[in-house]
């Protein structure tokens, strides 16, 4: 009977803490005097946000009235710059903080707990959005939505999917002749996918859809921190194209793939894939196709600068990184001119000191790109990318990258107006006065 009432004392002062924790947190926020910027258009207009739970239910330029009670919380913006939180549209939660050894040999256990902390500093540098595309992130997605650790909404495609000798091929060089079915333990835990004919890529399509992706993405040419491919290998056939673009087209939702070359993206082109990430060498005719075709081109500011990812000199990563950079102007060239849908992301790989420059990253857009140009793309557009997930969105109550009644309460106030000096969001510990993601306040230097 002990045991029983100490139970029930449990239970009862479980459901009161609850309750006591429910009360004291705000239902609605009101941000009063800021000037607002929407993510949609270049204007920018004085006024006040109310936030009822985790969605902008009021923007107005005259007051807006409150019950002022405990369940509200009302912030003076004094006049400074809000605008919607940032999203990346290419990052690698798992893998972006640390070294590659590392990442290749720690346990996954240890890897999620690395890049939890990774997410949350994503998100206090103003990210609230992101779009995963490989490395297994699935359950850090699902740990963030359920609360357990803080970090930015995540759209992850899983595991990325290569061929044998492939961009994600990240096995030793005495792994081969491998077994047929025989697994490495990043296979095992959903890190990297490495699948050869069409019926193995569409079972680890679905495989990667069972578990959660929101969408798919494959190594469709070689990259510069992989082992086995030159830039120019052109990775996988039609045929397996159609296979994960059958799968993911069954799901509602669509393949993005990792292409440099001409031949590359127009073979992941022509087998249906709709967003092309990085594709720095693309040639004019492949530009023509893109657009022709209403294709996504998520394309990354990557310069051989101070911030690129330190390579050995005269290593073939680094002549293969030299020979990519060398394209990205012509790349934003290309897209502005014939008007591709482009989204911008980072793709920060094993490097823990870049990945504290995302907002650097961005602000570096400005050699190609006007201020309003840059939030704009870095806002609204990359969630038009990510919206292409269909049903398979897990974030559809709300709109995502605007400020507009209806859409979720993902806000940064910034001190200083951004449109009018891009290098604001480079600086986002100082800067950044008011992080909010669903409503939520993760930082307020305000009050």
């Amino acid at each position: 009977m002990k045991t029983k009432h100490l139970l029930f004392a449990i239970t009862l002062v479980s459901s009161l803490c609850i309750k006591t924790n429910a009360q004291i947190q705000p239902t609605k926020i009101l941000i009063n005097n800021v000037q607002i910027f929407n993510g949609i258009d270049d204007k920018v207009v004085k006024g006040n946000v109310l936030i009822e739970n985790n969605i902008i239910s009021k923007i107005s330029q005259s007051s807006i009235a409150t019950d002022r009670s405990a369940a509200t919380k009302i912030i003076n913006g004094q006049g400074k710059f809000l605008m919607p939180g940032l999203i990346d549209a290419h990052v690698h939660l798992l893998f972006e903080s640390v070294p590659k050894m590392q990442a290749m040999t720690s346990d996954f256990a240890m890897l999620n707990l690395l890049a939890a902390k990774a997410a949350e500093k994503q998100l206090l540098r103003g990210f609230t959005t992101v779009r995963d595309l490989g490395g297994g992130s699935l359950s850090l997605a699902k740990a963030i939505d359920m609360g357990l650790v803080t970090g930015p909404r995540v759209y992850s495609s899983g595991a990325f999917i290569s061929q044998t000798g492939g961009h994600g091929d990240f096995g030793l060089p005495t792994d081969v002749p491998r077994k047929i079915g025989e697994l490495s333990y990043a296979e095992r835990n959903g890190m990297v996918a490495v699948a050869d004919g069409s019926d193995a890529v569409l079972l680890r399509s679905r495989e990667q859809l069972r578990q959660g992706a929101t969408q798919l993405k494959l190594m469709a040419g070689g990259g510069v921190t992989s082992d086995y491919d030159p830039l120019d290998v052109t990775q996988y056939t039609s045929k397996e194209f159609e296979a994960a673009v059958s799968a993911a087209e069954n799901w509602g939702t669509y393949v993005t793939v990792h292409a440099y070359t001409p031949l590359a993206i127009k073979t992941a082109i022509d087998t249906g894939v709709k967003c092309i990430d990085h594709g720095q060498l693309a040639d004019e005719a492949t530009a023509k196709l893109m657009s022709q075709k209403g294709i996504w081109w998520s394309l990354q500011p990557f310069l051989d600068d101070e911030d690129a990812n330190p390579l050995p000199a005269g290593s073939p990563y680094k002549l293969k990184q030299i020979e990519m950079t060398k394209g990205t102007a012509t790349a934003y060239a290309l897209a502005k001119k014939y008007k591709i849908k482009t989204a911008w992301g980072t793709d920060v790989l094993f490097d823990p000191e870049l990945a504290k420059k995302q907002g650097k990253q961005l602000a570096k857009m400005k050699q190609w790109y006007t201020p309003y140009e840059i939030l704009k793309m870095a806002t609204s557009t990359n969630a038009e990318l990510l919206r292409m997930s269909g049903k398979r969105d897990p974030y559809q109550k709300g709109k995502l990258g605007q400020i507009t009644e209806g859409a979720y309460a993902d806000l940064i106030l910034v001190d200083g107006n951004p449109l009018k000096e891009i290098n604001l969001v480079a600086d986002p510990e100082n800067k950044f006065l008011i992080i909010m993601k669903d409503g939520v306040i993760y930082k307020n230097t305000l009050n």
